[in-house]
């Protein structure tokens, strides 16, 4: 796709970065302002109101923050896991009280989802009024979920803007046509059987994701760059066009689907209010991290053999979805502005010496030693 003129960002600092319990932190000041999500319904009193609600996943980065609001809204729920990683694990700014309120209520389930007798029977024997599918890839591996629960309220599913055919007209929109080859054709498969199936599903569609313990390279990989005083290489002209949705809000719009007729068999496009070039989210790191402003330089790919080892980690076209729908039914709105999320992730994660990847700079040090060879 033919590249644009790069889009503006708005890099205003200081700003408020609300933690995991509320408390908030700025990149140079600190003020008071509590994640209340904005749109989302107040806490579950009454017990008519609360759901038996099974999570598939819920440890590692998207259920971390989805489990929460559903915990503080009174329902039960369970997290489906192998049981490999901590079940719950106090979080940066979370109060030991919140954290001993959250382990206290939240339950496990463990086991293989790949083992399907299993899932149907233990399912079976729960009876879960919602299902939220946080990491199912293929059909198949719902299947067995739907089958077990015959009487299931509703299947919330993680679905992916990736499934979209690439076009020249963009933003994507939940209507546009899918690519049956994508590498997430197996959630297309999953939406038609559920549809097939006569159940009650919505799907989220995120962009990108970003956010505290992202386990996906997106910001930790300009984080590391930065941190190291190292360019930072960008292919083509860098005018790219992307976007990038902050994982609380997209948690808040996954508890606001639930038992929401306006969702009942219907995609949503989640992610960032604005959209950002690839140079503009290389300075909005290094703003949200307080980095100096970053070199940036650029390369072509295709003068490059970089084997198995990825040299970016966004898709080198312009990618991009609106989100209207989800504003106009679900009365959603994305908290964070682009620099405000990425100091939030930093200040909780990256900021504090975590991260989930080591640095590897092998193919920014080959791309940086061609440049230097035809200076």
């Amino acid at each position: 796709m033919a590249a644009t003129a790069s889009l503006k960002i708005s890099l205003l600092l200081p700003s408020p970065i609300s933690d995991f319990s509320g408390a908030a932190v700025s990149i140079s000041t600190q003020r008071r302002r509590s994640w209340q999500p904005r749109g989302a319904r107040i806490q579950v009193s009454a017990a008519a109101d609360s759901k038996n609600i099974l999570v598939m996943g819920g440890t590692r980065f998207i259920g971390v923050f989805l489990s929460r609001l559903l915990v503080k809204e009174g329902h039960q729920v369970t997290l489906f896991t192998r049981g490999k990683a901590p079940i719950t694990q106090q979080l940066p700014g979370e109060s030991d009280a919140e954290y001993a309120e959250f382990s206290s209520k939240v339950q496990h389930l463990k086991g293989d989802r790949m083992d399907f007798e299993f899932v149907k029977t233990s399912l079976a024997a729960k009876g879960y009024d919602v299902v939220y599918d946080i990491n199912g890839r293929e059909a198949v591996e719902v299947e067995p979920i739907i089958e077990a629960l015959p009487n299931l309220e509703q299947y919330i599913y993680c679905s992916s803007a990736g499934v979209y055919l690439k076009s020249d007209l963009l933003p994507h929109c939940e209507s546009d046509a899918v690519d049956p080859k994508s590498r997430h054709k197996g959630k297309l498969e999953t939406e038609s059987l559920l549809t097939s199936r006569g159940v009650n599903w919505t799907s989220i569609r995120p962009v990108y994701i970003y956010g505290p313990l992202n386990y996906n390279p997106v910001e930790e990989w300009f984080f590391h760059r930065l941190k190291a005083g190292r360019p930072i290489p960008i292919p083509g002209a860098g005018n790219q066009i992307t976007q990038l949705g902050h994982v609380k809000d997209l948690a808040t719009a996954f508890n606001l689907v639930l038992g929401n007729p306006k969702a009942s068999q219907q995609i949503f496009n989640i992610s960032g209010a604005k959209y950002v070039t690839f140079d503009g989210l290389a300075r909005a790191c290094a703003k949200a991290g307080g980095f100096p402003e970053p070199e940036l330089v650029h390369y072509n790919p295709k003068d490059f053999d970089f084997g198995k080892k990825k040299a970016f980690p966004f898709r080198d076209q312009h990618f991009f979805a609106s989100i209207e729908k989800a504003r106009r039914e679900l009365g959603w709105t994305p908290q964070f502005d682009l620099v405000e999320g990425l100091a939030d992730s930093y200040n909780l994660d990256f900021g504090r010496g975590t991260f989930r990847k080591a640095a590897d700079f092998t193919t920014d040090d080959m791309i940086l030693g061609k440049k230097l060879a035809t200076v």
